[in-house]
């Protein structure tokens, strides 16, 4: 069990949705030295272009492109996702099974895109709580009740609602933003010629806005459903990025 054990897992419903949201974050865990576990719930299929063969080898491409530990596939409906029991034990069942601090989902509501992403946001929330649920492992596939500390959200950048988070903070990806294009790349069967330029540009523009906010080039928001606590507000503090308007003694030299 403690050779399974992971430090954080990302979920979300379709192949190709970690990637697009968090592969910069997800690379540079891994760059970090953290085993990071990516789960789909679904396999994205039927689409008018791809095939489940097709897409499980480019889930499993897109994974060896940011290097993480655990790759899996829940085998939920696509299409049909909703939150209810039998979703909730599938996601807790991995949740018990390898026991990570962080648990990160995605968050908002996306009325012109698929309602899988909303539903996937709501399976998260619940399953976080019935990985802790006792007297219920047969439920789970027979594993023991686990507590995940830290819930953790990636906002949706386009989402009907503009919501208010009581903490947010991005994570620098400027040193992983390539591995993350390359990782979108891999679903070739979703995004080729056009498609994918497109999406390129909106994922470094986004990347460009929300690294901005922190002084670097490329950045990934995420938020928490709860103050953050601190202990060391000093070290907390990381050195600001943008070089001030006066000459400084580097400049001299």
């Amino acid at each position: 069990m403690a050779d399974e054990r992971l430090d954080i897992i990302f979920t979300a419903p379709h192949p190709d949705d970690l990637e697009i949201g968090s592969g910069g974050t997800i690379a540079k865990l891994v760059k970090q030295g953290y085993r990071v576990g990516m789960i789909h719930m679904t396999n994205g299929e039927p689409t008018p272009r791809g095939t489940p063969q097709t897409r499980m080898k480019e889930m499993r491409a897109a994974a060896d492109v940011l290097g993480v530990a655990v790759c899996e596939m829940l085998g939920l409906t696509n299409r049909v996702l909703m939150d209810g029991p039998e979703a909730r034990y599938a996601v807790a069942t991995v949740l018990r099974k390898y026991r990570p601090k962080i648990l990160v989902g995605m968050y908002g509501r996306t009325p012109g895109a698929s309602p899988d992403h909303y539903q996937a946001q709501l399976i998260t929330e619940a399953s976080r709580f019935y990985a802790q649920l006792t007297k219920w492992n047969e439920r789970f596939d027979g594993t023991e009740p686990f507590r995940v500390d830290h819930l953790v959200y990636r906002p949706i950048r386009i989402a009907a609602e503009i919501t208010h988070f009581h903490t947010t903070f991005v994570v620098d990806i400027s040193d992983t933003i390539e591995q993350k294009i390359e990782a979108i790349g891999c679903y070739r069967s979703q995004f080729d010629g056009e498609r994918l330029a497109g999406l390129e540009h909106y994922v470094r523009c986004g990347a460009g806005t929300e690294g901005s906010s922190i002084g670097v080039r490329f950045g990934e928001t995420y938020a928490l459903p709860r103050p953050l606590g601190v202990t060391d507000m000093v070290s907390l503090m990381g050195d600001w990025k943008i070089p001030p308007p006066f000459p400084t003694a580097d400049d001299t030299k």
